[in-house]
């Protein structure tokens, strides 16, 4: 996948959310991050910027310097929270939910609007860290995928 412009973010492919709200993870971004491994993951509100949310997995998220999300918040981190319902704490909101072992996810109409997304949308996916990856909804990174002359596949 590309990086847009020497030295920037790298970009896995761009995911359009379906009508019934699901969205396939890039395949490179479900590998590298091997997101299907725990059977659900964690999704959290986007920055500003970027808009969208982030996805990563109990199996990265837990033994990074970020693990106290789920130590603090014992109900995301044992999934007896409901699904897709967001959790406030330190200026993010966080959930989880199911994947499928071919990457997919699928965003409830109550999910949408907490992220302020709807069906049709294109998310950008970013590799953000060695934690999480991104799927920006908005912002300049999207419009220079938008405007790249080179190929980003479309998911």
């Amino acid at each position: 996948m590309p990086q847009m412009t020497k030295g920037g973010k790298f970009v896995f492919g761009i995911s359009v959310i379906n009508q019934n709200g699901s969205v396939c993870i890039p395949p490179q971004a479900a590998a590298e991050y091997n997101i299907t491994a725990d059977k659900k993951i964690y999704i959290f509100t986007g920055s500003r910027k970027t808009g969208g949310f982030c996805v990563t997995r109990k199996g990265l998220l837990a033994p990074s310097k970020l693990g106290h999300i789920l130590t603090d918040n014992p109900h995301l981190r044992d999934y007896t929270s409901e699904q897709g319902e967001f959790i406030k704490y330190k200026g993010r909101s966080y959930c989880w939910t199911h994947i499928s072992d071919d990457g997919k996810i699928i965003l409830t109409d109550k999910m949408m609007a907490f992220l302020n997304i709807c069906p049709d949308m294109q998310l950008l996916s970013i590799r953000s860290s060695d934690i999480a990856f991104t799927m920006g909804a908005k912002g300049p990174l999207l419009e220079k995928a938008r405007n790249y002359q080179g190929e980003i596949p479309v998911f």
